[in-house]
């Protein structure tokens, strides 16, 4: 069944802007601010890049209904409110909703897994409780825990499931979603080195780390792509590939935090059990930001 998508381009996934007491909301508008200025297509809030899993469940609500508020309307907000507990997942996802996010963001349970029966039962659930549309999270390197393409084309016929972050790094195994999907799935790149190759294969777009720093480069990216400027859109890609490799030399949101702090967007305050960044691993980062004029 086709269906409008949430968007088609670069969704931001966005870091959190933190100091030891808390989340600092005056650069949190900033950053909004900068994405939406710079012509990002949609924002995600509380992903793995914005720390969720570090948030406290009250900072979890307010970022997402602060991001909704400062954002007003002008791009899609999309709320991460996965978890590895079904029941949880299913009261944030509907505090996000009353909140006025557009539409949801739901990682695979990490830690506990779940077999293939189990993550239908789970996505099931929660969509059949919460009445925004969702985009499920395959991210496998960080949950242990990996969607295979027939479970996609049985979540597919579910009206409220319309779209994947594939962070799971197989090509061939997106090709095969697509092939058995068609169009009741929209697919993102998950992996900011893949946004044009998966858009290759049918993808509409990507939720990204990189356009924290570069929202209009990346957006433009994925817009050359969309208009049919292939071979622009994939020179792009690949000119960007020695900072998206910085971006993800260390943990996500290590360098990312690193990067925005240095851009003046945040304190370079991560919390436990991350770290801050290596400093030669960011002196080789800071670099290549100074080469495209951001700091």
């Amino acid at each position: 069944m086709a269906h409008t998508p949430i968007f088609k381009g670069i969704a931001t996934a966005l870091v959190t802007p933190m100091t030891p007491d808390g989340i600092d909301y005056e650069n949190f508008a900033r950053l909004v601010e900068f994405q939406i200025a710079g012509g990002i297509d949609a924002l995600v809030v509380c992903g793995t890049t914005g720390e969720a899993s570090t948030l406290t469940d009250e900072e979890h609500r307010d970022a997402i209904a602060f991001v909704v508020k400062q954002t007003a309307g002008r791009v899609p907000v999309i709320a991460g409110t996965g978890s590895n507990d079904t029941a949880y997942a299913i009261e944030l996802s509907n505090h996000a909703k009353e909140a006025g996010a557009d539409a949801l963001l739901l990682v695979t349970p990490y830690y506990n897994k779940a077999t293939q029966k189990g993550l239908v039962r789970m996505f099931t659930e929660i969509t059949d409780a919460v009445d925004l549309p969702a985009i499920l999270y395959n991210v496998p390197s960080r949950t242990g825990c990996n969607m295979l393409p027939k479970t996609y084309r049985e979540l597919a016929e579910n009206p409220r499931i319309v779209a994947v972050k594939e962070a799971g790094g197989n090509i061939s195994a997106v090709a095969e979603t697509i092939n058995l999907c068609g169009d009741m799935l929209d697919v993102y790149s998950g992996n900011d080195d893949q946004i044009v190759p998966i858009m290759s294969l049918g993808g509409i777009g990507g939720i990204s780390v990189l356009s924290n720093l570069l929202p209009e480069k990346t957006a433009r990216m994925a817009r050359l792509y969309l208009e049919g400027k292939v071979k622009e859109s994939a020179a792009l890609q690949v000119a960007m590939v020695p900072l998206i490799n910085a971006l993800f030399c260390e943990v996500n949101p290590i360098p990312a935090k690193a990067a925005m702090a240095k851009m003046g967007y945040c304190t370079d305050y991560i919390r436990s059990p991350l770290t801050n960044m290596e400093p030669e691993n960011a002196e080789k980062l800071f670099a290549l930001m100074k080469a495209e004029n951001l700091i």
